[in-house]
């Protein structure tokens, strides 16, 4: 019988599943289950005789964990992850194509298919040294930075807090002024005034903005998105269809690389869901680096 070590982010998500809720599915699909809440400080400590971990949570737990399996010291080994996706976007769980049925996910797991996701590493960023998802400046960290200031309203579900944040990034798309960014992808010049700017591991991000649905996160390359002024009303197009619950491709400038360097005359970026206060002109250095995360995928 496998050993699993179940990381649990209780209050992700809409918070329905529970420690025994979910320690009961894992066991009834034959696997012994060991278990570990993400709130709690030990869990960091992987002193574990375990087959695999599952990570239950959002795109932050899944992140959170990877981070400390990636920063050891001495990575000794790194388990193959099962993930079942409880958080509001679950933008990583969507490129890996994972649904929220629990138990049919849990059922593929016997299968043992690997997808070795890429990871992107960060140079002079002190605050963050790698990314799952995506990083990026000009339009997105400043709609992040609005949303920690809102009124959350009491009881408001993930689809709600979704839903006012497309409303926000319509409302910033329509004022929000283009800055210069020095931009190197694989050693090529693609200078320019940007509206958006995020170098993407993921298909999505955010509210499920599917800026790069093309992406994968096992091809050895990071996916480049820039929305110039040229494309703001297409922007704002493709917004306003996910509002009215239409989600149609939006099509602009994307490349594809396996590095890139960026030098913003802005003053934030964010780097998954952390944002990060930099210095104007400020030069990033980002790279692919392959396979590093093993998820178990159906």
């Amino acid at each position: 019988m496998k050993r699993a070590l179940l990381l649990h982010n209780p209050g992700a998500g809409d918070e329905e599943h529970s420690k025994e809720e979910l320690i009961a599915l894992i066991e009834q699909h034959g696997y012994e289950c060991l278990y570990a809440s993400v709130k709690d400080k030990q869990w960091k400590d992987f002193d574990y005789d375990v087959d695999f971990l599952v990570i239950a949570g959002g795109d932050g737990t899944v992140r959170n964990v990877a981070k400390r399996l990636l920063n050891r010291k001495m990575i000794d080994k790194i388990w193959p992850i099962g993930l079942l996706p409880y958080g509001t976007a679950n933008n990583i769980a969507k490129t890996l194509q994972l649904t929220d049925d629990t138990s049919p996910l849990i059922q593929s797991w016997k299968k043992e298919n690997l997808l070795k996701y890429d990871v992107g590493r960060i140079e002079n960023v002190k605050e963050a040294a790698l990314f799952l998802e995506s990083l990026g400046i000009g339009i997105f960290p400043y709609l992040m930075l609005k949303m920690k200031e809102r009124q959350v309203v009491e009881d408001e579900t993930p689809e709600e807090s979704m839903a006012a944040a497309l409303h926000l990034l319509y409302d910033i798309s329509l004022t929000y002024e283009p800055h210069h960014c020095q931009l190197q992808i694989d050693g090529i010049d693609h200078s320019g005034q940007f509206i958006l700017l995020e170098v993407m591991n993921t298909k999505s991000i955010g509210p499920n903005l599917f800026l790069a649905p093309d992406a994968n996160p096992d091809d050895g390359v990071l996916d480049i998105v820039a929305v110039t002024e040229a494309d703001r009303a297409t922007f704002q197009q493709y917004i306003a269809d996910k509002i009215n619950g239409e989600e149609r491709p939006f099509n602009y400038t994307r490349f594809q690389a396996r590095s890139v360097a960026i030098t913003w005359e802005g003053t934030h970026l964010h780097v998954d869901d952390e944002v990060i206060k930099m210095k104007k002109e400020q030069a990033i250095k980002i790279e692919v680096k392959e396979g590093l995360l093993p998820f178990l995928i159906p």
